[in-house]
């Protein structure tokens, strides 16, 4: 893990292999601001004459290399553009920081001297320095920076930016795993592990576990795998804490589609479908380590969705825990049943909020793309996360449950359809979200978010790495700070 160093001064004193400065936007050459002077200097005060030859005018991310001139301990001087001066934000920060750190990888130590917050500047970097290490048995290319200093940045925005990025690591690890090395079983356990180490309370439910408490829809789901389903619990409790939000996770660990089995062309992203579940447990994990004073339970439902004699059918009627009834229609729409379950258990407890998070369908990346989060559930919480997921550049956008397609849900033989009658494909994200209201209570403020696409990335960009993405960990860590101010 890349350590984030504080530092005060000049940056062109700055003893590192990579010097980073940020640039402004303007009309022929970008503008030097007073943080990159120093540097400047050193260039005989013609580095934004050298950028703009280069092409360089200082547009958000652009980076340009030079090498660094006599009086300057670096080898290298990354001008990383921050554009229009009158609009930079954490989010430009941030992904100019993270620009730079992965531009750096092979380079032993870098160090950063923006305008603007620091504080986002480090969690850029800290975001950044990841890479999955995978399975190559000879190298698998180089490593992050070993040290970033951040100049500005004090004790405390570090240390919580290093938490942010252990636990969006710990997320993307576990979502870029191969399926057949993290079935359900070995997922819980990974999860208490990890749980445990934080100091959080763990309780783990088994297939008979699960049987005796009612949970229909984990136990249909899982049935066609050789390995068992789980639930699993974490529970945060600080002393003295005056709310309680409760999280909910997706956590199928491979998704063949079962019966109605999807096609090979992309399959193997399926092993990414616990990526909701992951997302959870990162952020309560990072409640406890920054000492969050909010009660956080965190509910997650975990099962491998296959196809064999004991796999669960279109037509077959399950009951959720608690319950309610549901007609199964479409096997491959298995998520929203796990989740029931899931929502059932954790609204036992009476949280103040419940917030799922799932990537439950192709229809929010067809409506939304692959870096817009889909919001579902009561006005006041999809708003709370819009806006927050805003701050932190983890994006999301409201959506209605229209009467048509609440009147589509309906299913003639059990209390509420999996899918809309026929499989008509009409608001196919929005279908989730009214099937998950059906098992919470109107007076409950609840969210659903959807990140079928932002929960990978098919390219790098910012402080974003090629595969799992780690989200909306930081926007859960923001919203349980808002419940404890």
């Amino acid at each position: 893990m890349t350590d984030l160093i504080s530092v005060s001064g000049d940056l062109a004193a700055a003893e590192a292999a990579v010097l980073v400065v940020g640039v402004f936007s303007g009309e022929d050459a970008p503008e030097i601001p007073e943080s990159a002077a120093g540097v400047d200097a050193a260039f005989g005060g013609r580095l934004a004459h050298q950028l703009a030859a280069l092409g360089n005018t200082g547009g958000a991310s652009s980076l340009t290399r030079l090498p660094a001139p006599e009086g300057l301990a670096a080898e290298l001087v990354y001008a990383v553009g921050l554009g229009d001066a009158e609009d930079l934000d954490d989010e430009t920060l941030r992904r100019a920081a993270g620009t730079a750190v992965r531009a750096a990888f092979g380079k032993d130590s870098v160090a950063i001297a923006f305008e603007g917050d620091p504080e986002a500047t480090a969690v850029g970097a800290a975001l950044a320095a990841y890479k999955f290490e995978g399975y190559k048995t000879e190298g698998n290319g180089d490593d992050a920076p070993a040290t970033v200093q951040v100049y500005g940045a004090g004790e405390a925005a570090l240390r919580k930016a290093a938490v942010l990025a252990e636990s969006v690591a710990l997320v993307k690890d576990w979502a870029d795993t191969p399926a057949n090395l993290l079935r359900p079983p070995t997922f819980a356990v990974e999860i208490e592990r990890a749980a445990t180490a934080a100091g959080l309370d763990v309780e783990i439910l088994d297939a008979e576990a699960l049987s005796a408490g009612g949970y229909g829809g984990i136990l249909a789901v899982g049935g066609g795998s050789s390995a068992d389903p789980r639930l699993v619990r974490l529970s945060y409790r600080p002393e003295g804490a005056a709310k309680h939000v409760a999280f909910v996770g997706k956590g199928i660990t491979f998704d063949s589609g079962g019966i109605n089995i999807k096609p090979g062309a992309g399959m193997w992203d399926m092993k990414g479908d616990m990526a909701g579940a992951a997302a959870v447990v990162g952020a309560t994990i990072a409640a406890a380590k920054l000492g969050l004073n909010v009660a956080v339970t965190c509910t997650v439902a975990l099962a491998e969705n296959l196809l064999s004699g004991t796999s669960f059918r279109p037509s077959d009627v399950i009951t959720i825990r608690g319950g309610k009834t549901v007609e199964v229609l479409n096997t491959d729409a298995e998520g929203r049943l796990v989740l029931a379950d899931g929502i059932s258990r954790a609204l036992e407890d009476e949280p103040d909020a419940l917030y799922d998070v799932a990537t439950l369908t192709g229809g929010q990346v067809v409506a939304l793309g692959k870096r817009t989060m889909g919001l579902m559930g009561t006005d006041t919480e999809t708003e709370r996360v819009r806006r927050i997921g805003e701050e932190t550049g983890e994006h999301g956008w409201a959506m209605p449950f229209p009467e048509d397609l609440v009147k589509l849900m309906e299913s003639p033989i059990a209390d509420v359809s999996q899918c809309a009658t026929g499989l008509k494909r009409d608001g196919h994200m929005i279908q989730g979200g009214i099937f998950l209201s059906k098992f919470v209570p109107e007076e409950v403020p609840w969210a659903h978010l959807d990140i079928a696409g932002p929960a990978d990335s098919d390219s790098a960009y910012g402080y974003i790495s090629k595969g799992a993405t780690g989200r909306p960990v930081r926007t859960l860590v923001a919203l349980l700070e808002e419940f404890a101010a």
